[in-house]
């Protein structure tokens, strides 16, 4: 007779869970267009962002990936010459509606650019912005915890806990980036968008970002550019790939890289082109 112990049916009701929330679609993008003036960049892209995943979007340069990534936070809004058509949705309500806060928006999916680019502030002050702008600290006490714990899940309190004061542009390039990360967390979001977000790293620092995507995603929806193949595989559950402004096909990443369904996937992972 099998005796389940607490302990594994904590890890059981843990594996359900996940399973159920890998099903949830936290954002969704519906025939999705981009134009840059008269040049289009995206051509009616669909694709689902489920919950408590990494998912990777790949593709030689320019093929729109970087273009869909900021269309989920509406960073395209900032240029002039950018129109944005279908819909693109977060817990199925729509992003581009006139009624949406941008600022808010921008609170929930928060991003982190390719190349690190903390504020000319000390370390303290580069994590405290956020929570301190939208109001989510009553007082010093309140900021200070959110500092802590934003740090610490980015990986950087022990390397920064005695240095708070210090500037945020005196750190390495890979803490300055994992600085950038805390920076994101601060502000509670729920989704977490990386544009290329190790290209500027060298292979130890990259190593500790993937690694810290890995369990941020137990509480954040991550969707990340990136042009290595090796990143994709490793960090990612579901891969998206980008060719000319058109989603070719997605899917979970270990069927992407091992049997994908499309030719133009087969050859850009095997290095044919890109």
């Amino acid at each position: 007779m099998n005796i389940m112990t607490e302990k594994s049916l904590d890890d059981a009701v843990n594996a359900e869970m996940n399973a159920r929330s890998n099903e949830i679609i936290k954002m969704r993008g519906d025939k999705v267009t981009v134009h840059y003036g008269d040049k289009q960049a995206l051509f009616g892209v669909d694709l689902d962002v489920r919950q408590n995943q990494v998912t990777a979007l790949i593709g030689p340069s320019g093929c729109g990936k970087s273009t869909f990534l900021r269309c989920l936070n509406r960073m395209n809004d900032t240029i002039d010459s950018a129109s944005v058509g279908g819909k693109i949705t977060l817990d199925n309500e729509d992003i581009y509606d006139p009624k949406i806060d941008v600022v808010e928006l921008r609170a929930r999916v928060g991003m982190v650019f390719q190349k690190p680019n903390p504020f000319p502030k000390s370390i303290y002050e580069n994590v405290a912005y956020g929570p301190r702008i939208h109001g989510l600290a009553k007082n010093k006490a309140d900021l200070d915890v959110i500092v802590e714990k934003s740090l610490q899940k980015a990986a950087l309190w022990n390397e920064a806990k005695d240095r708070l004061n210090e500037p945020g542009t005196g750190l390495s390039g890979g803490q300055q980036q994992r600085l950038c990360i805390a920076r994101a967390i601060a502000v509670a979001p729920e989704v977490i968008l990386m544009d290329e977000p190790c290209s500027a790293l060298d292979p130890i620092a990259t190593a500790k970002v993937e690694e810290l995507i890995d369990e941020l995603r137990e509480n954040y929806t991550i969707v990340i550019v990136t042009h290595s193949m090796q990143q994709a595989a490793r960090v990612s559950q579901r891969t998206a790939m980008f060719h000319l402004g058109y989603l070719v096909e997605e899917g979970p990443t270990d069927k992407m890289f091992t049997n994908p369904d499309d030719k133009r996937t087969q050859d850009y992972i095997t290095g044919r082109f890109g």
